[in-house]
């Protein structure tokens, strides 16, 4: 189950968390201990129910549900695979945790790069092992950033500056789970304070005021203007090609992506407010920053300080020891292209996502480069228009960045198969078939109601997105009439399959009689 995704979770929440919580607050004991006691009935729900399966996009393992599906460059219908989440979390929850604690007792600079390495292996195993075998599914939802909390609790142990973990709190800190799908990443020193402290009934009831305030917020962005924009403009630029429909679509995108992240962090900042944790923000007005690195200080921000503290400085501070590089500006421009290549690699390895971390990378070097020579030559004025046109040029720079991130400018790689069954009903099934292996077209769809036979149609419609998208010709659309006497009133199975190969395109479609038949695609 997807946290904060539809009502049943929000249900859930209530009646394990809310409840509780409020009833405790009321009474001056709304202990963060308490988050113990709830974390682990609602992690049992996200890990148990059956859609926070690992999905199969293109071929490729997606495990961060709640981001992957904004994330998918052509919304591309997601296939859950057969195995069960609940026991690949517990298996990666318990290395985690005792790779902190193993290290905490035999901390040294040899045992610091092993805990390292073990900290990373079930994200790099999630992320390497599909490409061996499609079948093949490791992760859980949200373990990109269960990762980055067990890293900052190993370099905190390194620094010296975490000297002792409690078992019980280092595993609240892991998996939190208002953050556990999408963040924001919060740092053990920090969580720690708030976990140990007492609140009073007063402290309480703002905690209180302030979890509303972003709940309502999460609904407003999530469910109402990231739906909207879903809806009616993102799905329609999806399908539609061109380039003035690829710039249309960067923006959309653009938007769609902040208000669905964003109404994400509200209901998790909240959450966590309520549950006594103060959770780090992740958003800050980011299309009103000046250059790319004040947007970079206010989009994911939780991310991009984790990056900088634990990436860019270290980098360059073992630079500076080590004496490796003799220009000034070497080292920070080496770390720049490092954290921003973590950075692309850690959303995924598919190469738009390495494209779009170093188009950051370059974007911050090149402002850099630019930021100190203007201090000589005065050039860009520091006046309110100046600022103006900084933040609109900025933007664009930024939507630019946006389509990249999507992969519509660089699609990955068609997989080997690919069918979908776009719409069906009592008049007539459409959707595509595409298989490499023939990828000029010649295939053809059998298509059953009742499980019964009733038509056969080659799949052979032009469709301009297939073409985008690396998928041959194009023409792999199909569409297909049903006989009149589906249309009696009563409900039918719909079945769908690839002719030679036998495969089912999809689940079976439950459809009935509707007054008015669709018209046919032109």
């Amino acid at each position: 189950m997807t946290p904060f995704a539809n009502w049943t979770f929000f249900g859930l929440l209530l009646l394990y968390a809310v409840v509780p919580v409020v009833a405790l607050g009321l009474l001056g004991k709304a202990s963060a201990r308490w988050c113990f006691v709830i974390t682990l009935p609602v992690l049992g729900f996200i890990f148990s129910s059956p859609d926070s399966a690992v999905l199969r996009i293109a071929g490729l393992q997606l495990s961060e549900v709640g981001i992957a599906e904004t994330l998918q460059p052509w919304g591309k219908q997601a296939e859950a695979t057969q195995f069960a989440p609940l026991y690949v979390f517990l298996f990666s929850a318990l290395w985690l945790w005792a790779t902190c604690l193993v290290f905490l007792r035999w901390k040294s600079r040899a045992t610091f790069y092993v805990a390292m390495l073990l900290a990373l292996a079930p994200l790099c195993a999630s992320k390497l092992l599909p490409f061996f075998s499609v079948e093949s599914a490791f992760g859980f939802l949200g373990i990109s950033y269960v990762t980055f909390r067990a890293l900052d609790v190993v370099f905190s142990i390194h620094d010296g500056v975490v000297k002792q973990l409690a078992p019980g709190q280092l595993f609240a800190f892991l998996f939190f789970f208002p953050a556990i799908s999408s963040g924001p990443i919060d740092r053990y020193r920090r969580f720690a304070q708030d976990w140990m402290k007492q609140r009073t009934r007063a402290e309480f009831l703002n905690d209180l005021d302030f979890a509303i305030q972003r709940v309502m917020r999460g609904f407003l962005y999530k469910f109402i203007l990231a739906a909207l924009i879903d809806q009616h403009l993102r799905a329609p630029l999806m399908k539609a090609s061109g380039a003035w429909a690829c710039a249309g679509y960067a923006y959309v995108y653009t938007l769609f992506l902040f208000f669905d992240f964003a109404g994400y962090t509200a209901f998790a900042v909240g959450i966590s407010r309520l549950l006594g944790i103060h959770t780090p923000e992740n958003f800050n007005a980011p299309f009103l920053a000046r250059n790319i690195r004040d947007f970079w200080a206010r989009w994911h921000m939780s991310l991009s300080f984790w990056l900088r503290d634990h990436v860019h400085m270290r980098f360059q501070l073992a630079a500076a020891k080590g004496k490796w590089f003799r220009g000034k500006q070497t080292a920070g421009t080496l770390g720049t292209f490092l954290t921003f290549g973590i950075m692309g690699v850690w959303h995924g390895i598919a190469p738009h996502y390495l494209i779009y971390g170093l188009y950051h990378a370059v974007l911050v070097t090149g402002y850099d480069v630019f930021s100190r020579w203007n201090k000589v030559s005065k050039w860009w004025p520091d006046s309110p228009r100046g600022r103006w046109i900084a933040r609109l040029l900025t933007f664009h720079i930024i939507v630019f960045g946006m389509l990249i991130f999507s992969g519509r400018l660089i699609p990955p790689p068609p997989p080997a198969h690919d069918e979908v069954v776009e719409r069906a009903d009592a008049y007539s099934v459409e959707g595509y078939v595409w298989q490499r292996d023939k990828k000029d077209g010649g295939l053809l769809v059998d298509v059953y109601v009742d499980y019964g036979w009733v038509v056969r149609v080659p799949a052979n419609l032009d469709r301009a997105d297939l073409i985008e998208r690396g998928y041959g010709n194009g023409k792999h659309g199909y569409y297909a009439e049903l006989p009149k006497w589906v249309r009696n009133n009563a409900q039918h199975v719909i079945e769908v399959r690839v002719v030679g190969s036998n495969r089912l395109i999809g689940k079976p479609k439950v459809v009935s009689a509707e007054p008015d038949p669709p018209p046919p695609p032109q």
